[in-house]
């Protein structure tokens, strides 16, 4: 018989240690330590790798092409999502859509612990996902839950959320450290034992990280973000995560009367409200994965009002990077920032992920600046250094091709891009300083 293991964890951080203490040894909270008898497991089997058996590269589509970009191409058996995002942002929203395509190919169950079954039937009839192999479960005790998978057999198991569901073995209240690893502990388990897809639903604390404990991430094959604002349309799913595809990518909704919409062309949304002949404003396509982005960058340069403190605000692109272009500009090209008050945005939330965006920052400062437009059908792309040389940027010929889809009729590029680009589908200007790229935007 297997010989019980006595661990002590604490419940508000999950730190383990094998004696009892009253002070939590990771985050120093009184009181938290609990002990959890456990028991030792059987030894698993061990094979040269060669020896390892293969599964097929299987990816079941979801129906929603944005969502399987981000996933990578769709569900992978076994495969663990964890789906987390700030409440009301559309979490469950898409999970119903994506269920309800799903189940049109065998039963998926949905397991909530947040809404009642007539909720989720009348959120179905709204958004016409009523399909019959779409079975549903209010249920909190995990063990429950499972025991319902085991006998239905579903195609997909989704939970949501995390954060409800509980244990009945641990004293621990709904939601603590301790109930939510070993519920993810518990679905990730299942998910590799049945080879079954495993969605799990998570909720976001106020400073933007997932509640509960961080070994809920690794336990998970992929986390996708669902990021935005609730008083606005557009909703951006992002992989922060993911042992079967990129990091990369992201798929772009918008939020309408009968639930979430993709969004075919993202850039031509981020543009769509572009300001014309306004200054301080540049457009650059930056890479998420496989697809090429367009946004906006917006900068302001203001006379500072507080005296020798002058303010510097990024929204959407590394403040340290928007201090680091300042830098270069001043010492570059001659210009005094240090007085005036610095304000950097990327339109439509969109993020600036990428040194690609460096020289378009650069160039929405200096028509700020000079209050002096760049001309609207003008892309511009480059990574700036700190001697202030225009560095080659990757993968030029999906960004170029992207823009000119969209109407734009020149690019101001790295000398190093324009010499191996062939058959460009713009004019190119290519430039190796950030003074020539200055002469070359506003000449």
């Amino acid at each position: 018989m297997a010989k019980p293991a006595v661990q002590h964890v604490c419940r508000e951080c999950g730190f383990q240690t094998a004696k009892w203490f009253g002070k939590c040894g990771g985050c120093g909270a009184f009181g938290s330590v609990e002990e959890v008898s456990t028991v030792r497991p059987v030894l698993s089997a061990v094979l040269p790798i060669d020896q390892v058996p293969l599964t097929t590269g299987r990816r079941d589509k979801t129906g929603i092409g944005e969502l399987d970009r981000a996933l990578g191409g769709g569900l992978v058996p076994g495969m663990v999502v964890l789906l987390a995002g700030d409440p009301g942002i559309g979490k469950s929203t898409l999970l119903l859509a994506a269920l309800d395509r799903l189940a049109r190919a065998g039963p998926v169950l949905y397991v909530s612990g947040e809404e009642s079954l007539q909720q989720i039937r009348l959120r179905g009839e709204r958004l016409g996902t009523l399909c019959a192999g779409l079975h549903l479960a209010a249920e909190t005790d995990a063990e429950v839950a499972l025991e319902h998978a085991r006998k239905l057999r579903p195609r997909v198991l989704a939970v949501d959320s995390i954060q409800t569901m509980q244990l009945r073995g641990l004293e621990s209240a709904c939601g603590s450290v301790t109930q939510v690893r070993e519920v993810g502990h518990r679905l990730a388990t299942y998910a590799k034992e049945s080879n079954l897809p495993v969605i799990i639903v998570g909720h976001v604390t106020k400073e933007g990280s997932i509640a509960g404990p961080r070994v809920l991430e690794h336990l998970v094959d992929t986390v996708l973000f669902f990021e935005g604002d609730r008083s606005h349309a557009y909703r951006v799913l992002r992989a922060h995560k993911n042992r079967f595809g990129s990091t990369n990518e992201i798929g772009v909704f918008e939020m309408k009367s009968e639930g979430l919409v993709e969004v075919a062309n993202p850039s031509a949304l981020f543009l769509a409200e572009r300001p014309r002949n306004a200054a301080g404003s540049a457009v650059v396509a930056t890479m998420n994965g496989s697809r090429p982005l367009l946004v906006e960058v917006q900068a302001l340069v203001a006379d500072s009002s507080f005296g020798g403190s002058a303010r510097r605000t990024a929204v959407g692109v590394d403040s340290a990077r928007v201090a680091l272009l300042t830098a270069v500009l001043e010492r570059k090209e001659g210009v005094v920032l240090a007085d005036k008050d610095i304000y950097v945005s990327v339109a439509g939330g969109a993020t600036l992920p990428e040194p690609a965006g460096d020289l378009a920052v650069a160039a929405a400062l200096m028509s700020s600046l000079r209050d002096k437009p760049i001309a609207p059908a003008t892309l511009v792309l480059g990574e700036v250094g700190l001697a202030g040389e225009v560095r080659a940027i990757g993968q030029i010929e999906q960004r170029l091709a992207e823009a000119a889809q969209l109407g734009f009729t020149s690019c101001v590029l790295p000398e190093g891009n324009r010499a191996r680009v062939r058959g460009p589908p713009l004019a190119l200007c290519g430039v190796s300083t950030l003074g020539e790229a200055m002469d070359a935007i506003f000449t």
